[in-house]
Protein backbone atom coordinates (compact mmCIF):
# COMPACT_ATOMS: atom_id res chain seq x y z
CA UNK A 1 0.00 0.00 0.00
CA UNK A 2 1.40 3.55 -0.93
CA UNK A 3 1.64 5.44 2.07
CA UNK A 4 2.01 8.79 0.76
CA UNK A 5 0.19 11.19 -1.94
CA UNK A 6 1.61 13.42 -4.12
CA UNK A 7 -0.47 16.72 -5.49
CA UNK A 8 1.13 17.32 -8.69
CA UNK A 9 0.18 20.71 -9.88
CA UNK A 10 -1.63 21.25 -13.59
CA UNK A 11 0.10 24.57 -13.75
CA UNK A 12 3.93 22.58 -14.54
CA UNK A 13 3.15 19.00 -13.63
CA UNK A 14 5.88 18.91 -10.98
CA UNK A 15 4.73 17.81 -7.26
CA UNK A 16 3.15 20.93 -5.52
CA UNK A 17 3.07 18.88 -2.15
CA UNK A 18 3.35 15.34 -0.60
CA UNK A 19 1.56 14.25 2.52
CA UNK A 20 1.20 11.03 4.18
CA UNK A 21 -2.02 8.85 4.21
CA UNK A 22 -2.96 8.74 8.00
CA UNK A 23 -2.60 5.25 9.53
CA UNK A 24 -4.95 3.17 11.52
CA UNK A 25 -4.57 4.43 14.47
CA UNK A 26 -5.02 8.24 13.44
CA UNK A 27 -8.17 7.23 11.72
CA UNK A 28 -9.10 5.35 15.23
CA UNK A 29 -8.20 8.44 17.51
CA UNK A 30 -10.21 10.37 14.91
CA UNK A 31 -13.13 8.82 14.94
CA UNK A 32 -13.29 8.11 19.11
CA UNK A 33 -12.43 12.23 19.67
CA UNK A 34 -14.85 13.10 17.54
CA UNK A 35 -17.71 11.03 19.33
CA UNK A 36 -16.03 12.24 22.69
CA UNK A 37 -16.06 15.85 21.89
CA UNK A 38 -19.63 15.92 19.99
CA UNK A 39 -21.09 14.72 23.91
CA UNK A 40 -20.03 17.90 24.66
CA UNK A 41 -20.32 20.22 22.01
CA UNK A 42 -24.28 19.41 21.62
CA UNK A 43 -24.50 20.78 25.19
CA UNK A 44 -22.93 24.31 24.10
CA UNK A 45 -25.62 27.27 23.67
CA UNK A 46 -26.47 27.90 19.87
CA UNK A 47 -24.78 31.30 20.48
CA UNK A 48 -21.28 29.61 22.07
CA UNK A 49 -21.24 27.84 18.83
CA UNK A 50 -22.54 30.68 16.39
CA UNK A 51 -19.71 32.52 18.23
CA UNK A 52 -16.88 29.78 17.68
CA UNK A 53 -17.74 28.95 13.63
CA UNK A 54 -18.01 32.66 12.85
CA UNK A 55 -14.54 33.11 14.42
CA UNK A 56 -13.46 29.40 12.27
CA UNK A 57 -14.72 31.76 9.09
CA UNK A 58 -12.77 34.93 10.16
CA UNK A 59 -9.66 32.37 10.81
CA UNK A 60 -10.26 31.57 7.01
CA UNK A 61 -10.42 34.46 5.79
CA UNK A 62 -7.42 36.51 7.19
CA UNK A 63 -5.29 33.19 5.03
CA UNK A 64 -7.03 34.67 1.73
CA UNK A 65 -3.34 35.94 0.15
CA UNK A 66 -2.28 32.31 0.85
CA UNK A 67 -4.82 30.62 -0.65
CA UNK A 68 -5.38 32.36 -3.43
CA UNK A 69 -1.73 31.59 -4.91
CA UNK A 70 -2.34 27.77 -3.16
CA UNK A 71 -5.74 27.25 -5.30
CA UNK A 72 -4.06 28.08 -8.72
CA UNK A 73 -1.35 25.79 -7.89
CA UNK A 74 -3.21 22.79 -6.50
CA UNK A 75 -5.94 22.78 -9.06
CA UNK A 76 -5.19 25.50 -11.74
CA UNK A 77 -7.69 28.46 -11.26
CA UNK A 78 -6.43 32.03 -12.08
CA UNK A 79 -5.31 34.12 -9.27
CA UNK A 80 -7.34 36.90 -10.80
CA UNK A 81 -10.17 34.46 -9.70
CA UNK A 82 -9.25 32.90 -6.28
CA UNK A 83 -10.62 35.56 -4.11
CA UNK A 84 -14.17 34.72 -5.29
CA UNK A 85 -14.28 31.84 -3.96
CA UNK A 86 -13.57 32.87 -0.80
CA UNK A 87 -16.47 35.22 -0.61
CA UNK A 88 -18.77 32.30 -1.72
CA UNK A 89 -17.22 30.83 1.48
CA UNK A 90 -18.11 33.70 3.40
CA UNK A 91 -21.38 33.89 2.66
CA UNK A 92 -22.69 30.61 2.78
CA UNK A 93 -21.18 29.80 6.18
CA UNK A 94 -22.43 33.42 7.85
CA UNK A 95 -25.96 32.77 6.45
CA UNK A 96 -25.83 29.26 7.44
CA UNK A 97 -24.84 30.27 10.63
CA UNK A 98 -27.41 33.38 10.67
CA UNK A 99 -30.45 31.10 9.75
CA UNK A 100 -30.21 28.32 12.72
CA UNK A 101 -31.73 29.71 15.09
CA UNK A 102 -34.66 29.54 12.90
CA UNK A 103 -33.88 25.93 11.59
CA UNK A 104 -33.25 24.26 14.75
CA UNK A 105 -35.96 25.39 16.74
CA UNK A 106 -38.38 23.50 17.98
CA UNK A 107 -41.50 22.58 15.97
CA UNK A 108 -44.66 22.80 18.57
CA UNK A 109 -48.27 22.10 16.88
CA UNK A 110 -51.27 23.15 17.95
CA UNK A 111 -51.70 23.26 22.07
CA UNK A 112 -53.83 20.39 23.48
CA UNK A 113 -54.76 21.18 27.23
CA UNK A 114 -52.86 19.30 29.82
CA UNK A 115 -50.47 18.28 27.29
CA UNK A 116 -46.72 20.04 26.28
CA UNK A 117 -45.85 18.69 22.70
CA UNK A 118 -43.06 19.63 20.80
CA UNK A 119 -40.59 18.50 18.10
CA UNK A 120 -36.60 18.60 18.66
CA UNK A 121 -33.77 18.67 16.13
CA UNK A 122 -31.17 16.74 17.75
CA UNK A 123 -27.96 16.69 15.99
CA UNK A 124 -26.61 13.11 14.17
CA UNK A 125 -23.09 12.90 16.24
CA UNK A 126 -20.47 12.47 13.38
CA UNK A 127 -20.67 14.19 9.72
CA UNK A 128 -18.11 12.95 7.70
CA UNK A 129 -17.42 14.92 4.59
CA UNK A 130 -15.90 14.20 1.13
CA UNK A 131 -15.31 17.46 -0.94
CA UNK A 132 -13.91 17.81 -4.28
CA UNK A 133 -11.61 19.81 -5.65
CA UNK A 134 -12.77 22.19 -8.04
CA UNK A 135 -14.40 24.67 -5.27
CA UNK A 136 -12.42 22.70 -1.98
CA UNK A 137 -13.61 25.65 -0.17
CA UNK A 138 -17.03 26.22 -1.19
CA UNK A 139 -18.55 22.65 -1.42
CA UNK A 140 -16.98 21.69 1.67
CA UNK A 141 -18.13 24.61 3.73
CA UNK A 142 -21.98 23.50 2.63
CA UNK A 143 -21.74 20.99 5.20
CA UNK A 144 -19.26 21.92 7.43
CA UNK A 145 -20.22 24.95 9.23
CA UNK A 146 -24.15 23.76 9.22
CA UNK A 147 -22.95 20.38 10.97
CA UNK A 148 -20.89 21.87 13.26
CA UNK A 149 -23.96 24.61 14.10
CA UNK A 150 -25.89 21.54 14.77
CA UNK A 151 -23.86 20.40 17.07
CA UNK A 152 -22.24 17.56 15.33
CA UNK A 153 -18.63 16.53 14.68
CA UNK A 154 -17.10 16.59 11.99
CA UNK A 155 -14.49 14.97 10.15
CA UNK A 156 -13.44 15.96 6.61
CA UNK A 157 -11.60 13.90 3.64
CA UNK A 158 -10.64 16.48 1.22
CA UNK A 159 -9.64 15.54 -2.24
CA UNK A 160 -5.82 14.69 -2.52
CA UNK A 161 -5.57 17.58 -5.64
CA UNK A 162 -6.63 19.99 -3.03
CA UNK A 163 -4.97 18.62 0.06
CA UNK A 164 -3.99 21.43 1.31
CA UNK A 165 -7.51 22.98 1.89
CA UNK A 166 -8.00 20.57 4.11
CA UNK A 167 -5.13 21.60 6.65
CA UNK A 168 -6.43 25.40 5.70
CA UNK A 169 -9.69 24.32 7.36
CA UNK A 170 -7.78 22.57 10.50
CA UNK A 171 -6.03 25.80 10.92
CA UNK A 172 -8.86 27.82 10.95
CA UNK A 173 -10.78 25.61 13.42
CA UNK A 174 -7.35 25.80 15.89
CA UNK A 175 -7.64 29.22 15.31
CA UNK A 176 -11.12 29.66 16.50
CA UNK A 177 -10.34 27.43 19.38
CA UNK A 178 -12.84 24.94 18.64
CA UNK A 179 -13.15 22.58 21.34
CA UNK A 180 -10.46 19.33 21.06
CA UNK A 181 -11.26 16.36 19.13
CA UNK A 182 -14.56 18.46 17.46
CA UNK A 183 -12.89 18.58 13.98
CA UNK A 184 -10.75 16.59 11.96
CA UNK A 185 -8.69 16.78 8.60
CA UNK A 186 -8.02 13.07 7.58
CA UNK A 187 -5.53 12.26 4.31
CA UNK A 188 -7.12 8.61 3.87
CA UNK A 189 -7.27 7.05 0.19
CA UNK A 190 -10.79 4.92 -1.03
CA UNK A 191 -10.42 1.61 0.94
CA UNK A 192 -9.78 3.99 4.09
CA UNK A 193 -12.47 6.04 3.22
CA UNK A 194 -14.85 3.18 2.73
CA UNK A 195 -14.16 1.78 5.58
CA UNK A 196 -14.80 5.06 7.68
CA UNK A 197 -18.17 5.01 6.11
CA UNK A 198 -18.84 1.20 7.24
CA UNK A 199 -17.50 1.63 10.55
CA UNK A 200 -20.49 2.48 12.04
CA UNK A 201 -19.11 5.11 13.81
CA UNK A 202 -20.09 8.13 11.59
CA UNK A 203 -23.87 9.07 11.33
CA UNK A 204 -23.72 11.12 7.85
CA UNK A 205 -21.89 10.94 4.87
CA UNK A 206 -21.96 14.42 2.57
CA UNK A 207 -19.94 13.67 -0.60
CA UNK A 208 -19.64 15.95 -3.87
CA UNK A 209 -18.10 13.80 -6.85
CA UNK A 210 -18.56 11.57 -9.44
CA UNK A 211 -22.05 9.23 -10.08
CA UNK A 212 -19.26 6.19 -9.78
CA UNK A 213 -17.54 7.47 -6.91
CA UNK A 214 -21.29 8.09 -5.03
CA UNK A 215 -22.10 4.86 -6.15
CA UNK A 216 -19.06 3.75 -4.49
CA UNK A 217 -20.10 5.54 -0.81
CA UNK A 218 -23.50 3.84 -1.46
CA UNK A 219 -22.46 0.54 -1.47
CA UNK A 220 -19.81 1.51 1.80
CA UNK A 221 -23.03 2.52 3.59
CA UNK A 222 -25.37 -0.57 2.69
CA UNK A 223 -26.87 -1.73 5.59
CA UNK A 224 -25.11 0.91 8.05
CA UNK A 225 -28.47 3.30 8.33
CA UNK A 226 -26.43 6.03 7.64
CA UNK A 227 -27.42 9.04 6.20
CA UNK A 228 -26.06 9.95 2.61
CA UNK A 229 -25.85 13.18 0.83
CA UNK A 230 -24.57 12.70 -2.68
CA UNK A 231 -24.03 15.76 -5.13
CA UNK A 232 -22.94 14.13 -8.17
CA UNK A 233 -22.39 14.87 -11.87
CA UNK A 234 -24.44 17.56 -14.15
CA UNK A 235 -24.85 18.20 -18.19
CA UNK A 236 -27.03 21.61 -17.05
CA UNK A 237 -28.74 23.25 -19.69
CA UNK A 238 -29.91 26.85 -20.84
CA UNK A 239 -32.77 28.34 -22.91
CA UNK A 240 -32.52 31.36 -24.74
CA UNK A 241 -35.77 32.24 -25.34
CA UNK A 242 -36.55 34.30 -28.84
CA UNK A 243 -37.18 37.10 -26.32
CA UNK A 244 -34.08 37.39 -24.74
CA UNK A 245 -31.77 40.33 -23.75
CA UNK A 246 -29.39 38.62 -25.97
CA UNK A 247 -26.36 40.95 -24.70
CA UNK A 248 -26.79 39.73 -21.31
CA UNK A 249 -27.63 36.14 -22.11
CA UNK A 250 -24.25 35.52 -24.04
CA UNK A 251 -22.01 37.41 -21.13
CA UNK A 252 -23.50 35.24 -18.43
CA UNK A 253 -23.38 31.86 -20.54
CA UNK A 254 -20.26 32.39 -22.10
CA UNK A 255 -18.92 32.66 -18.55
CA UNK A 256 -21.49 30.22 -17.13
CA UNK A 257 -19.64 27.55 -19.57
CA UNK A 258 -15.82 28.52 -19.26
CA UNK A 259 -15.71 29.70 -15.81
CA UNK A 260 -13.49 27.73 -14.11
CA UNK A 261 -12.47 25.73 -17.36
CA UNK A 262 -15.68 24.51 -16.77
CA UNK A 263 -14.85 22.46 -14.00
CA UNK A 264 -17.84 22.67 -12.10
CA UNK A 265 -21.05 20.23 -11.14
CA UNK A 266 -23.34 23.17 -12.39
CA UNK A 267 -21.43 24.60 -15.45
CA UNK A 268 -23.30 25.29 -18.64
CA UNK A 269 -22.69 22.89 -21.16
CA UNK A 270 -25.62 22.19 -23.55
CA UNK A 271 -27.11 25.79 -24.83
CA UNK A 272 -30.86 25.79 -26.53
CA UNK A 273 -31.61 28.96 -28.71
CA UNK A 274 -34.82 29.80 -30.62
CA UNK A 275 -34.38 29.59 -34.03
CA UNK A 276 -35.13 32.92 -34.89
CA UNK A 277 -31.44 34.93 -33.39
CA UNK A 278 -29.92 31.64 -33.60
CA UNK A 279 -27.12 32.98 -35.45
CA UNK A 280 -26.92 36.33 -34.02
CA UNK A 281 -26.85 34.54 -30.60
CA UNK A 282 -23.35 32.73 -31.97
CA UNK A 283 -21.73 34.71 -33.67
CA UNK A 284 -21.83 36.42 -30.43
CA UNK A 285 -20.91 33.80 -27.99
CA UNK A 286 -18.18 32.54 -30.86
CA UNK A 287 -16.91 36.46 -30.57
CA UNK A 288 -16.41 36.50 -26.97
CA UNK A 289 -15.26 33.28 -26.60
CA UNK A 290 -11.95 34.37 -28.36
CA UNK A 291 -11.21 36.97 -25.83
CA UNK A 292 -10.32 34.23 -23.06
CA UNK A 293 -6.57 34.38 -22.00
CA UNK A 294 -5.72 30.70 -21.94
CA UNK A 295 -2.04 30.49 -19.85
CA UNK A 296 -0.24 30.42 -16.58
CA UNK A 297 -3.67 30.52 -14.03
CA UNK A 298 -0.78 32.39 -11.28
CA UNK A 299 -0.73 35.47 -13.84
CA UNK A 300 -2.71 38.22 -13.30
CA UNK A 301 -3.84 38.68 -17.25
CA UNK A 302 -4.91 34.62 -17.25
CA UNK A 303 -8.88 34.48 -17.63
CA UNK A 304 -8.84 30.48 -18.41
CA UNK A 305 -6.28 28.30 -16.55
CA UNK A 306 -5.05 24.76 -17.26
CA UNK A 307 -7.61 21.75 -16.15
CA UNK A 308 -7.20 19.82 -13.50
CA UNK A 309 -5.07 17.01 -15.26
CA UNK A 310 -3.79 16.15 -18.87
CA UNK A 311 -6.23 13.11 -18.41
CA UNK A 312 -9.20 15.61 -18.06
CA UNK A 313 -7.92 17.58 -20.92
CA UNK A 314 -7.84 14.71 -22.87
CA UNK A 315 -11.41 13.36 -22.36
CA UNK A 316 -12.67 16.79 -23.48
CA UNK A 317 -10.80 16.32 -26.34
CA UNK A 318 -12.42 13.29 -27.08
CA UNK A 319 -15.48 14.21 -26.66
CA UNK A 320 -14.63 17.33 -29.22
CA UNK A 321 -13.08 14.77 -32.07
CA UNK A 322 -15.78 12.64 -32.05
CA UNK A 323 -18.51 15.31 -32.29
CA UNK A 324 -16.91 16.59 -35.19
CA UNK A 325 -16.42 12.84 -36.44
CA UNK A 326 -20.04 12.71 -36.60
CA UNK A 327 -21.03 16.18 -37.98
CA UNK A 328 -20.26 18.87 -35.73
CA UNK A 329 -18.88 21.90 -36.49
CA UNK A 330 -15.93 23.34 -33.94
CA UNK A 331 -15.86 27.37 -34.28
CA UNK A 332 -12.77 28.33 -32.34
CA UNK A 333 -9.55 27.47 -33.80
CA UNK A 334 -7.45 26.06 -30.79
CA UNK A 335 -4.06 27.59 -32.46
CA UNK A 336 -5.56 31.07 -31.52
CA UNK A 337 -4.71 30.25 -28.30
CA UNK A 338 -0.56 29.70 -28.11
CA UNK A 339 -1.14 27.88 -24.47
CA UNK A 340 -3.07 24.64 -25.77
CA UNK A 341 -1.15 21.70 -26.20
CA UNK A 342 -2.33 18.21 -27.05
CA UNK A 343 -1.78 16.09 -24.32
CA UNK A 344 -1.32 18.91 -21.77
CA UNK A 345 -3.76 20.08 -19.74
CA UNK A 346 -4.07 23.20 -21.13
CA UNK A 347 -6.98 23.53 -23.34
CA UNK A 348 -8.29 26.45 -25.64
CA UNK A 349 -12.34 27.01 -25.20
CA UNK A 350 -14.40 25.27 -27.82
CA UNK A 351 -18.12 25.92 -29.13
CA UNK A 352 -19.45 23.43 -31.34
CA UNK A 353 -22.51 23.82 -33.24
CA UNK A 354 -24.91 20.72 -35.39
CA UNK A 355 -24.52 19.21 -32.65
CA UNK A 356 -27.58 16.19 -31.69
CA UNK A 357 -27.96 14.35 -28.35
CA UNK A 358 -26.41 11.44 -30.11
CA UNK A 359 -22.85 12.58 -28.88
CA UNK A 360 -21.55 12.34 -26.31
CA UNK A 361 -20.61 15.82 -25.68
CA UNK A 362 -24.27 16.47 -25.86
CA UNK A 363 -25.02 13.74 -23.06
CA UNK A 364 -21.74 12.91 -20.81
CA UNK A 365 -20.86 15.40 -18.07
CA UNK A 366 -17.61 17.36 -20.09
CA UNK A 367 -15.84 18.91 -16.68
CA UNK A 368 -14.14 21.23 -19.17
CA UNK A 369 -14.21 24.18 -21.88
CA UNK A 370 -16.44 23.01 -23.87
CA UNK A 371 -20.12 23.56 -24.66
CA UNK A 372 -22.58 22.68 -27.55
CA UNK A 373 -25.05 24.97 -28.93
CA UNK A 374 -28.32 23.71 -30.80
CA UNK A 375 -31.48 25.99 -32.49
CA UNK A 376 -35.06 25.01 -31.27
CA UNK A 377 -38.40 25.92 -32.51
CA UNK A 378 -40.18 26.74 -29.31
CA UNK A 379 -40.54 26.12 -25.76
CA UNK A 380 -41.68 22.48 -26.42
CA UNK A 381 -38.53 21.29 -28.20
CA UNK A 382 -36.44 22.96 -25.80
CA UNK A 383 -37.66 21.88 -22.63
CA UNK A 384 -37.69 17.94 -24.04
CA UNK A 385 -34.12 18.56 -25.02
CA UNK A 386 -33.53 19.68 -21.68
CA UNK A 387 -34.97 17.05 -20.09
CA UNK A 388 -33.59 14.64 -22.34
CA UNK A 389 -30.70 13.83 -19.67
CA UNK A 390 -29.50 11.43 -17.22
CA UNK A 391 -28.65 14.83 -15.19
CA UNK A 392 -31.07 16.95 -13.23
CA UNK A 393 -28.58 19.49 -11.28
CA UNK A 394 -29.66 23.24 -12.56
CA UNK A 395 -31.59 24.60 -15.48
CA UNK A 396 -31.45 27.59 -16.67
CA UNK A 397 -34.06 29.65 -19.00
CA UNK A 398 -33.24 33.57 -20.74
CA UNK A 399 -36.10 35.18 -21.26
CA UNK A 400 -37.57 39.28 -20.29
CA UNK A 401 -40.95 37.01 -19.56
CA UNK A 402 -40.97 35.88 -15.50
CA UNK A 403 -44.49 33.91 -16.22
CA UNK A 404 -42.81 32.00 -19.05
CA UNK A 405 -40.05 31.15 -17.06
CA UNK A 406 -42.31 29.81 -13.71
CA UNK A 407 -44.12 28.27 -16.19
CA UNK A 408 -41.19 25.91 -18.12
CA UNK A 409 -39.17 25.76 -14.89
CA UNK A 410 -42.47 23.65 -13.56
CA UNK A 411 -41.53 21.48 -16.70
CA UNK A 412 -37.79 21.20 -15.82
CA UNK A 413 -36.78 17.76 -14.42
CA UNK A 414 -33.78 19.36 -12.15
CA UNK A 415 -32.89 20.44 -8.68
CA UNK A 416 -32.71 24.27 -9.45
CA UNK A 417 -34.18 26.88 -12.33
CA UNK A 418 -32.64 29.82 -13.09
CA UNK A 419 -34.09 33.05 -15.11
CA UNK A 420 -31.66 34.97 -16.58
CA UNK A 421 -28.38 33.51 -14.56
CA UNK A 422 -26.51 30.27 -14.17
CA UNK A 423 -23.88 28.84 -12.50
CA UNK A 424 -24.92 30.30 -8.50
CA UNK A 425 -25.66 28.74 -5.78
CA UNK A 426 -27.81 30.74 -3.51
CA UNK A 427 -27.04 29.75 0.42
CA UNK A 428 -30.81 30.81 0.86
CA UNK A 429 -32.20 28.22 -1.32
CA UNK A 430 -32.01 24.96 -1.44
CA UNK A 431 -29.14 22.78 -3.30
CA UNK A 432 -30.45 19.55 -4.71
CA UNK A 433 -29.98 17.52 -7.56
CA UNK A 434 -32.96 14.88 -9.51
CA UNK A 435 -31.77 11.68 -11.29
CA UNK A 436 -27.85 10.98 -11.40
CA UNK A 437 -27.32 13.99 -10.08
CA UNK A 438 -27.65 12.84 -6.50
CA UNK A 439 -29.67 12.83 -3.66
CA UNK A 440 -30.25 15.25 -0.34
CA UNK A 441 -30.49 18.90 0.37
CA UNK A 442 -27.55 20.99 1.05
CA UNK A 443 -27.90 24.75 2.09
CA UNK A 444 -31.43 26.74 3.28
CA UNK A 445 -33.12 25.47 6.44
CA UNK A 446 -33.66 22.54 4.29
CA UNK A 447 -30.37 22.02 4.46
CA UNK A 448 -30.39 20.93 8.75
CA UNK A 449 -32.71 18.35 8.04
CA UNK A 450 -30.05 16.14 6.76
CA UNK A 451 -27.98 17.22 10.00
CA UNK A 452 -30.44 16.61 12.52
CA UNK A 453 -33.13 14.03 13.63
CA UNK A 454 -36.59 14.40 14.99
CA UNK A 455 -36.97 13.96 18.72
CA UNK A 456 -40.76 14.16 19.44
CA UNK A 457 -42.20 15.11 23.10
CA UNK A 458 -45.28 14.08 24.09
CA UNK A 459 -45.61 14.96 28.03
CA UNK A 460 -49.41 15.06 29.77
CA UNK A 461 -48.72 17.68 32.82
CA UNK A 462 -52.47 17.58 34.02
CA UNK A 463 -53.50 13.96 35.47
Amino acid sequence: MTTTIQLVSPVDGRVYAERQYADAMQVEQALTAATSAQAQWQRRSLSERAALCSAAVDAMLAMKTDIVAELAWQMGRPVRYGAGELRGFEERARHMIAIAPQALADIEPTPIAGFRRRIKREPLGTVLVVAPWNYPYLTAVNTIIPALMAGNAVILKHASQTLLVGERFAQAMRRANLPEGLFHNLLLDHDQTAAVIASGRVQQVNFTGSVDAGKAMESAACGGFLGMGLELGGKDPAYVRADANLEHAVENLVDGSFFNSGQSCCAVERIYVDRKIYPAFVEAFVALTRQYVLGNPLEEATTLGPLVNAGAADFVRGQIADAVAQGARALIDPSAFAADAPGSAYLAPQVLVDVTHKMSVMRDESFGPVVGIMPVDGDDEAIALMNDSEFGLSASIWTRDLAAAERLGDELRTGTVFMNRCDYLDPALAWTGVKNSGRGVTLSRLGYDGLTRAKSFHLRHEI
